[in-house]
């Protein structure tokens, strides 16, 4: 996984070194002046309250910046107050070049604090739950965490805050952009020791 995970990274880069210098340049200038308050300037978050980007999957990226425009008339399909206004006056492309250019970053990524917490989060991870409906994490987002391009997202690394509190809103329905609503799905079976757990388990997963 980690080999794989490591040439992804390259493809995406070498992707981004590619494309035109005004592009790369547009990029790194938007990333830098008004993402970096939030994200930091490689997208590597110091507040949990903002998720950890860099070494994200490219496809994923552009897609929840798409999510968060809203579209003529109606409500953006992720809504948020902060990230509804910064998106507002991108172009398809901007969401482009700024998904490439986080997914080229390295991740420097968080860490699991509490050890029993991450035993439980493991065995959901790998084997979900059964009786109570809960799939294996592992399915969709990959033994280590790594995701499947252009489907599932990255978590690895990821704080276990935001993770907690993604899964959260996808329980209580305040977040509904999940592709065929399969989070919605998942985190309606997870009570929040589980959402703990599992979130704890993926901050401390290594791709």
């Amino acid at each position: 996984m980690a080999r794989a995970g490591i040439n992804r990274a390259g493809v995406v880069a070498a992707a981004f070194l590619v494309a035109t210098a005004s592009a790369q340049d547009k990029a790194q200038g938007i990333a830098g002046q008004v993402c970096a308050a939030c994200h930091a300037p490689d997208g590597n978050s110091v507040a949990a309250a903002n998720p950890k980007i860099a070494g994200q999957i490219a496809e994923y990226l552009q897609k929840q910046l798409r999510d968060f425009k809203a579209q003529g008339d109606k409500k953006p399909l992720r809504e948020s107050a902060i990230m509804n206004g910064m998106v507002a006056n991108l172009s398809d492309d901007d969401m482009k070049g700024l998904a490439a250019f986080y997914a080229g970053q390295a991740q420097k990524p968080a860490a699991a604090a509490d050890k029993e917490l991450a035993a439980l989060g493991q065995k959901l991870w790998r084997g979900g739950d059964s009786a109570h409906g809960i799939p294996a994490c592992g399915g969709c987002h990959g033994p280590a965490g790594a995701g499947i391009p252009a489907q599932f997202p990255r978590l690895s690394g990821q704080f276990a805050e935001y993770i907690a509190a993604q899964l959260t809103a996808f329980r209580e329905g305040k977040r509904t952009n999940d592709q065929n609503g399969v989070m919605r799905g998942v985190a309606a079976h997870m009570n929040d020791g589980q959402i703990r757990a599992v979130a704890e388990y993926a901050a401390g997963l290594r791709p």
